[in-house]
């Protein structure tokens, strides 16, 4: 069984970087509409409108929150500034709606896939927005090939926006040294272990060894006291972080815990009521596909879950 769990999870992380599946969801409305049931259960919705309610909801329950307006590999100029655009609305309706909120975003959806450059000036646009109301701004983790793109954005963005965060995959081996250098920077870093199917040498396995490397980074955040979110659904690793907070004693406005919205919700809500900063994490719009394999792939079984949704049971 978990030879099986593994090759299908695998199997879903190739799918989600396949460009051309990918397209012909969006333009098929039938196809798109009969699997968004599922996409359902983990996306925000397709609207920022439908997004900023639900993260409203989440407030009020005592979480904070983190919108991320979905889309990577972006390849036209129109459509960078349409998605730059979009991002900047995000930082405007959560300064209207009040909300305890920061942005998130893939590099590549606003410029990486044409140039460096363009996309530096697109993420300072939104950065510079967000630092008027005291907005962050956290950069996500793409695919090994755009990694040393996305640090050298985010290390550039660093020197001028105290506001702008990193994300950092626990699971490939580069970041023991990439770590190093992030720890720079007094930006927040955002442990994730890894989702995205690489080359081999590249990334470690799922696995015990693996979460002894997360704790590893945990422990030093918290340690350093440097601002973090320990981005993770493994319970395993929550209780560890837990005995690390109080080990450290770590101030509370120094780290959150992080869950992705529809998965593991009972365990953050847990996080919550011991007195931890829980956030819930977001994503909107229509370009759900590489998101969803990517979240299925983690949890194989919840395949099941999907066609369930599908046929609405």
């Amino acid at each position: 069984m978990e030879h099986l769990l593994t090759i299908t999870a695998a199997a879903l992380r190739k799918a989600a970087l396949n460009e051309e599946a990918k397209q012909y969801i969006l333009f098929n409305k039938p196809l798109f509409y009969t699997l968004k049931k599922a996409a359902d259960r983990y996306i925000g919705g397709e609207t920022l409108a439908e997004n900023i309610d639900k993260a409203i909801v989440q407030n009020s329950q005592g979480f904070k929150c983190s919108i991320e307006f979905m889309g990577e590999n972006t390849a036209t100029v129109a459509e960078v500034q349409a998605a730059t655009a979009e991002f900047l609305c995000i930082v405007d309706s959560i300064h209207d709606n009040l909300l305890r909120c920061t942005v998130s975003l893939d590099l590549s959806h606003i410029g990486l896939a044409l140039s460096r450059g363009f996309c530096q000036e697109n993420l300072h646009a939104i950065c510079a927005r967000a630092a008027k109301y005291n907005i962050e701004v956290i950069i996500s983790a793409e695919g090994t090939d755009k990694t040393d793109d996305i640090l050298h954005v985010y290390q550039e963005a660093a020197k001028t926006f105290s506001n702008v965060s990193i994300t950092l995959q626990a699971y490939l081996y580069r970041t023991a040294d990439d770590f190093k250098e992030v720890l720079k920077s007094p930006g927040r870093i955002r442990m994730v272990k890894g989702a995205f199917e690489t080359a081999p040498g590249l990334s470690m396995p799922r696995g015990s060894a693996l979460d002894e490397v997360y704790l590893g980074y945990v422990d030093t955040l918290l340690r350093e006291q440097h601002l973090c979110a320990i981005a993770t659904h493994h319970d395993y690793i929550q209780q560890q972080a837990k005995q690390l907070v109080r080990q450290h004693q770590a101030d509370k406005s120094r780290y959150e815990f992080e869950s992705l919205y529809g998965i593991q919700g009972g365990q953050l809500a847990q996080l919550r009521d011991e007195g931890h900063p829980a956030k819930v994490y977001f994503v909107y719009g229509k370009e759900w596909y590489l998101y969803v394999c990517n979240r299925i792939a983690e949890h194989p079984l919840n395949l099941l879950v999907a066609m369930n949704d599908i046929v609405g049971g």
